[in-house]
């Protein structure tokens, strides 16, 4: 911890702080309605204060009255019900219990898309996967730290779902969601990253990303994986590593109507909010986005030597994504108080998966000091209590 970030923890309401508690678990199962249904009755206070937060923001930043945010609501809507109808009737049954309109849960799920262009149009994930050659267990891991706004910290928790026929996921979302990062039953991990191009901004006939990725989530192979992914219509550009417990990760840099590719270096694939692939496009944020020229190189160099040694464990990667350097734009992130409070953003949370264990590490901000909890996607059904670990340095260890 340095003093810029002391400074900024004393200027932060200790009530907004939830890091020594796991967050919010939510379980869902059944057919995706009656999933859909049992997010929406647990969630239903959160849903509200998250679109209340988004309206409020599609409008001042980029000028969307209520009514056109219902009818991109309703041409994303059915562009969704065409391209995967589970996943449209889980927000129909969210919608249903949380008493909210459909197509303002669908809007909600294309926030990237409403706010392109917005000058507040920023966030700063840093994303890394290790294969098992480089890792200590022989396990594939797959990790993201999540900048975004802290008044979304509390509209977010960790969602376990398992539908009628068994297949599970457990990811982190945010309230009228259904994805950010997570795995599934099967092993497919996948972390997103925004990128912002000059191809970006054509809404008509697309599927907005956060549920595109959630689409990926829902496959059981990596080659469905990636036929979801890559030939959906898209009118935003995202940052896309999956990886799974087989033994590979790969990282697209989607942008409409085409893609990049990058393969592992070293057994890592690292990135940031730039592109760094040749796909033809005009990277609109890589001179403002905080720090991201430095922050996937500089994770790959905190990494690297161990996994050429084989010997990367989970605590290596908690400990990388703790790192501060030039904070508060570091991995790490802390508001920055130099900006209004409006722009400021923080690691709300950071992830870590073992792919292979089925494990879901997760801690909240102030991620540098404070521990992860862990939940297996196997036992997470009949066992919903947490596991802490993966203290920070310096601290004391409880069981």
């Amino acid at each position: 911890m340095n003093d810029k970030a002391d400074h900024v923890m004393n200027h932060i309401e200790l009530d907004t702080l939830s890091a020594s508690e796991p967050p919010r678990l939510v379980r869902a199962m059944g057919d995706p309605f009656q999933i859909g249904n049992e997010i929406g009755s647990q969630t239903a206070n959160l849903i509200a204060e998250s679109l209340n937060t988004y309206m409020n923001r599609f409008q001042r930043d980029a000028g969307h009255t209520p009514a056109r945010v219902r009818e991109l609501g309703q041409q994303y809507g059915s562009a969704l019900r065409e391209w995967d109808p589970r996943i449209a009737r889980t927000l129909e049954g969210m919608a249903n219990t949380s008493d909210q309109e459909f197509e303002l849960l669908v809007a909600l799920n294309a926030r990237t898309e409403l706010l392109y262009g917005a000058p507040s149009h920023e966030n700063g994930c840093t994303s890394v996967a290790v294969l098992p050659q480089g890792t200590a267990s022989g396990h594939t891991l797959l990790a993201q730290n999540w900048d975004w706004r802290m008044e979304q910290q509390r509209n977010a928790f960790v969602l376990a779902t398992r539908d009628e026929n068994g297949f599970a996921s457990i990811v982190l979302t945010e309230a009228g969601m259904l994805m950010k990062s997570g795995f599934n039953s099967s092993g497919i991990g996948l972390c997103n990253n925004l990128l912002v191009s000059d191809r970006d901004g054509s809404l008509e006939g697309t599927v907005p990303m956060h549920l595109a990725i959630r689409g990926v989530v829902d496959q059981p192979r990596m080659s469905l994986a990636h036929r979801k992914l890559l030939p959906t219509a898209r009118s935003s550009s995202a940052n896309v590593l999956l990886a799974d417990g087989g033994g590979e990760a790969i990282d697209f840099e989607l942008v409409p109507d085409d893609f990049g590719v990058i393969y592992p270096k070293n057994h890592l694939i690292v990135h940031a909010n730039h592109f760094e692939t040749e796909v033809p496009v005009r990277d609109l944020k890589r001179s403002t986005f905080a720090l991201t020229l430095l922050r996937s190189p500089r994770l790959r160099r905190l990494l690297e030597a161990k996994a050429i040694d084989a010997s990367v464990t989970t605590h290596d990667i908690a400990t990388a994504l703790r790192d501060g350097y030039s904070s508060p734009d570091a991995l790490c992130r802390y508001p920055d108080p130099d900006l209004p409070e409006y722009e400021q953003l923080a690691t709300i949370f950071s992830v870590i998966m073992d792919l292979d264990a089925r494990e879901f590490w997760i801690a909240g901000f102030p991620v540098d000091r404070s521990p992860y909890f862990e939940w297996n996607l196997d036992t997470v059904f009949d066992h919903p209590e947490p596991r802490v670990g993966l203290f920070p340095a310096g601290t004391e260890e409880r069981s």
